[in-house]
C-alpha cells in the first residue's frame, strides 16, 4: 500500500468543508438563498406623496402637540389603572412628535378610509358602547304600590296652580318615579345588553302604505302566513312547460302544463303544477302551488345534504351524494335549479334508468325529504352522538 495515499486523504479532508449533517434536497424549486430578493421593490409613502401637506391644510408643528395637563391626567386616572396610565405614557413617549406633525395628514390615495373620525362621538355599531356605572345598580329596587302612586297623584293635585295647564300634567308624568330605591337605578340603569343597531333610512324600501297587492299574492299571504316582502323574495323557477291535448267527445281540448320549483335559499323547497287553457294562468297556478308546498329539508353545515340518498318515482331513479366544501353542484340542469332554490352549494347527483323530466324533479324532492339525521340514527341505535369537529385540529374542521 502506497504511503502517499493517507496524505492525499488528509489534504482532501482539509479542502472539504465539514458539516455536521449533510443536506438533502426535498424539492425541485430554487433554494431559499436564491429567493430572498423580493420580486417587487418596496415603495415608500414619501415616494407616493402621502406625507406631503397640501397648501390649504394648516401648518402643524411639534409644539402644537402639547402633553397632558393635570386635569386631563386626573380624568384619565378615574378610567384607567396606574399600570395602564404608565403604559399609555410610555407608548406616547416612544412616538416622535415630528413624525406626527409631518405624517398627520389625510390620505388621498385609493387605499384611504372613506370617513374621517375625530373620536369625539360614539358610533353605536363600531365603537364600544358607553354603559352606566355599576354603582347605579340597586338590589333593593322595587315598583311602587298602588297606594304610593295614589299618594304621588294626591300630592300633585294639592300643589297644582289655580289655572293648571297640560304642561303641568306632562311634567308630572315625566318626573314621577315608578320605583322605590336609587334614582339612578331607574333613570340610568346598568345594563349588560348590547345596544340596538340603528336603522338606516337609506335601506328602507320606498313602499307607500297604499301599495296594491294582487289577489293571488293576498291569497298566498293568508294560506302561508308570509307577508308580501317574504313572498317577493322567494325564488321561483319554471322547470317544465309543454302543451297537452285531451280528446273528448266534443273534440280535442288543448291546455298548457307548467311545473315550477320555489325556495327561499335557506332550506325551504317545494314544487307545484299548473294546467290551464291560458299560459299566464297555468304559470300562476304552478307558482302558487310551489310556494304553498314548500317544506324544510335538512342541510349539513347549511351547504350540502346528510349522506347519500336515493329517490324513485315510476321508472326514474335519482342518487344524491354529499360533497366537501368547494365542490359545487354537479348534476343535470333540473336538479341544479332545485339545489339553487333550496340553497344547496355542494352536491353531486346521478339519474339512472328513465330520464323523464317530471319524474326527475319529483324523485329529487323525494330524495331530499328522505334524509336521515345523525341524531335520529344514534337514537335508533341507542347511542350518544358527540361532535368532535371542534376538538381535533385546533377546531379548524
Amino acid at each position: 500500500m502506497s504511503a502517499s495515499r493517507p496524505i492525499q486523504c488528509l489534504f482532501a479532508q482539509a479542502k472539504t468543508p465539514s458539516r455536521l449533517c449533510p443536506r438533502r434536497t426535498f424539492q425541485t424549486g430554487t433554494r431559499l438563498q436564491a429567493r430572498r430578493t423580493p420580486k417587487h421593490r418596496s415603495i415608500k409613502a414619501s415616494d407616493l406623496g402621502l406625507i406631503k401637506r397640501k397648501a390649504s391644510d394648516p401648518e402643524l408643528t411639534a409644539e402644537d402637540l402639547r402633553p397632558y395637563s393635570e386635569n386631563e391626567k386626573a380624568a384619565l386616572a378615574k378610567r384607567y389603572t396606574p399600570e395602564q396610565l404608565a403604559a399609555i405614557e410610555a407608548g406616547e413617549a416612544a412616538v416622535d412628535l415630528n413624525d406626527l406633525a409631518e405624517q398627520g395628514t389625510a390620505r388621498e390615495d385609493a387605499m384611504r378610509l372613506n370617513y374621517l373620525d375625530d373620536f369625539s362621538s360614539i358610533h353605536p355599531v363600531v365603537d364600544k358602547p358607553v354603559r352606566a356605572p355599576e354603582e347605579n345598580y340597586d338590589p333593593n329596587l322595587r315598583f311602587k304600590t298602588e297606594d304610593e302612586l295614589a299618594q304621588d297623584l294626591t300630592n300633585w293635585v294639592k300643589d297644582l296652580p289655580d289655572e293648571p295647564t297640560r304642561l303641568d300634567w306632562m311634567k308630572f308624568m315625566d318626573n314621577t318615579r315608578l320605583t322605590v330605591g336609587k334614582p339612578e337605578a331607574e333613570l340610568n340603569p346598568r345594563s349588560y345588553l348590547a345596544p340596538e343597531i340603528p336603522k338606516l333610512d337609506i335601506l328602507k324600501r320606498n313602499v307607500t302604505g297604499n301599495e296594491e297587492i294582487d289577489p293571488a299574492t293576498r291569497r298566498l299571504m293568508r294560506q302561508t302566513g308570509f307577508d308580501s316582502t317574504d313572498i317577493r323574495r322567494i325564488r321561483v323557477k319554471q322547470l317544465i312547460q309543454h302543451r297537452v291535448t285531451n280528446q273528448t267527445r266534443l273534440g280535442r281540448i288543448s291546455s298548457y302544463y307548467y311545473l315550477a320549483v320555489a325556495g327561499n335559499g335557506k332550506g325551504l323547497i317545494g314544487i307545484g303544477e299548473g294546467k290551464s287553457s291560458e299560459h299566464e294562468e297555468a304559470r300562476q297556478q304552478a307558482r302558487s302551488a310551489a310556494i304553498r308546498n314548500m317544506q324544510p329539508i335538512p342541510m349539513y353545515e347549511g351547504r350540502t345534504i346528510f349522506g347519500d340518498v336515493k329517490g324513485k318515482v315510476s321508472a326514474t331513479e335519482v342518487e344524491l351524494m354529499t360533497r366537501p366544501p368547494g365542490f359545487g353542484v354537479r348534476c343535470q340542469s333540473l336538479i341544479f335549479e332545485i339545489c339553487r332554490c333550496a340553497g344547496i352549494q355542494d352536491m353531486a347527483a346521478r339519474v339512472t334508468r328513465s330520464r323523464n323530466h317530471m319524474n326527475t324533479v319529483k324523485a329529487t324532492l323525494q330524495a331530499l325529504l328522505s334524509q336521515r339525521l345523525p341524531e335520529e340514527i344514534a337514537r335508533a341505535r341507542g347511542r350518544k352522538l358527540v361532535d368532535v369537529r371542534k376538538v381535533y385540529y385546533g377546531g379548524n374542521v
